[in-house]
């Protein structure tokens, strides 16, 4: 069967299961609120397989229907697959804004990982994603989002920064270089198929540990400045264009948060924590892929001095909680003990990878931030849950609802989570990037794919593993 014949009989069984979706959403109650079939980017047999295996094993109804609309959301909307050079190529929009962010691109296909065993063509489609990560990276390894068309000209053109035609925006974020490394190895470890991590691959990776290197600052402020004419503080950096000062002691600067809001203080505890992770992943794909083990040994050593400039600065004493990872620091002895509901944030350590869920200092962490100690924990009268400054005060992240279920062990957490989210979508079916914690009708975003596609991410582990509280 060639590829052509293979995404026929796909879209011909994905059609099947359509119907099967308009007779239970009609039996149910719940309206068809998915993209209609012939609408959708990209159809995926082993996806609607597995929608069809939530809908007949979930007791509740309403989350199988949220399910429903939410986990194809990233297939059905934001991806634009084709052949470049021989080679797939896939460009992922976050949703509502038609730029491909490295970090949201990454997230927005992670959950269908498990499923390219039995899916091909889905396969094929992650494997555009990397080889569409490896071009960006290429082009700028400080930008964080970048545009299909490599010739067009960013809003933000206007920046004083080094903008090149392609790039949407240039945000220096440690998180942005960490995603592709997080896909390209699962991807890997999945498949063994190595494709896509090419010359070209191993190429971008040395320009990530370069641009790492360069922000350690350990020599000066190094190449990259940011400013921007706003009137929203967080969309600029300070001193200059590099940001508030740090002491240098091999802590990775970040002038902006996953959020893309500017940092108070440079050393970003979570995007560090992501980058001790990422670098042995790149290691391992270095050493085996490419029998690379100089460059692979230059990633341990730089991975292991991270770690410990975060044991040595990131652990604070907090007057309520104790030991705890600060969200911020500088190394002066200056730090931020907030956190904010994008990902990586320090609720999402385990998630990441980072550290194990039983992690004491995590622990008295987690207790923090969902905690009145942090001033963008929400508690109103609707909801409860995670914030951050992004979309300012009293505006719940379902990211961060979704981030506090999967990092939990504890069943009466886990459901008060599902709850939240299942009262919160405001009759919409789909999850937003933040809603007001009195009334989640004043929502942000309503086409979010990450937030969609976490959240049945989220569904597929409760099922997998407490499939009492989806009943």
């Amino acid at each position: 069967m060639n590829r052509r014949q293979f995404i026929r009989n796909t879209s011909q069984a994905a059609s099947a299961a359509m119907l099967g979706s308009t007779a239970w959403a009609s039996e149910t109650g719940f309206p068809v609120v998915r993209v209609p079939e012939t609408k959708r980017k990209f159809k995926s047999l082993a996806v609607e397989r597995t929608i069809q295996r939530v809908r007949s094993s979930i007791g509740n109804k309403e989350l199988a229907w949220m399910f429903e609309n939410c986990f194809p959301n990233t297939l059905d909307t934001t991806v634009d697959f084709s052949m470049l050079d021989g080679r797939p190529d896939t460009y992922v929009i976050t949703g509502d804004i038609d730029a491909m962010w490295l970090r949201d691109s990454t997230a927005q296909v992670w959950p269908y990982l498990p499923l390219m065993k039995e899916d091909s063509a889905l396969q094929e489609l992650i494997a555009g994603v990397i080889n569409r990560q490896t071009r960006c990276i290429l082009k700028d390894p400080y930008a964080n989002a970048f545009y299909k068309d490599e010739k067009k000209e960013s809003e933000w053109k206007s920046d004083s920064t080094e903008m090149k035609p392609g790039v949407h925006e240039r945000k220096w974020e440690i998180d942005s270089l960490c995603y592709p490394i997080r896909l390209a190895y699962h991807y890997w470890k999945k498949t063994s198929d190595t494709a896509p991590l090419d010359i070209s691959w191993r190429e971008a990776l040395l320009r990530t540990l370069r641009t790492f290197h360069e922000q350690q600052r350990k020599t000066g402020n190094g190449p990259y400045s940011f400013q921007r004419k706003t009137e929203v503080q967080s969309d600029t950096l300070a001193g200059g264009g590099y940001g508030n000062p740090v002491k240098p002691v091999g802590l990775i600067c970040c002038m902006f948060r996953p959020s893309d809001d500017a940092t108070v203080f440079p050393y970003l505890v979570p995007s560090n924590f992501f980058a001790v992770v990422s670098l042995r992943q790149a290691a391992e794909i270095l050493e085996q892929v490419h029998h690379d083990r100089e460059t692979a040994t230059q990633c341990g050593i730089l991975a292991n001095e991270v770690e410990q400039g975060l044991h040595r600065y990131a652990i604070v004493t907090h007057r309520q909680y104790g030991r705890v990872y600060a969200y911020e620091v500088d190394a002066f002895g200056n730090f931020y003990c907030i956190d904010d509901g994008n990902v990586p944030s320090l609720l999402s350590l385990p998630y990441i990878g980072a550290v194990p869920c039983d992690d004491s200092i995590y622990l008295a962490t987690r207790r923090l931030v969902l905690s009145d100690a942090n001033p963008y924990y929400c508690q109103g009268k609707v909801a409860a849950g995670p914030g951050g400054p992004h979309v300012g005060m009293d505006m719940i992240w379902p990211l961060g609802l979704i981030v506090q279920a999967l990092t939990s062990t504890d069943d009466g957490e886990i459901r008060q989570c599902l709850a939240t989210l299942q009262r919160t979508h405001a009759g919409t079916g789909f999850m937003h990037e933040a809603f007001h914690k009195d009334d989640p009708g004043k929502f942000t975003r309503s086409w979010f794919a990450w937030a969609n596609t976490i959240f049945g991410e989220l569904i597929l582990k409760v099922l997998k593993e407490r499939p009492h509280l989806l009943s």
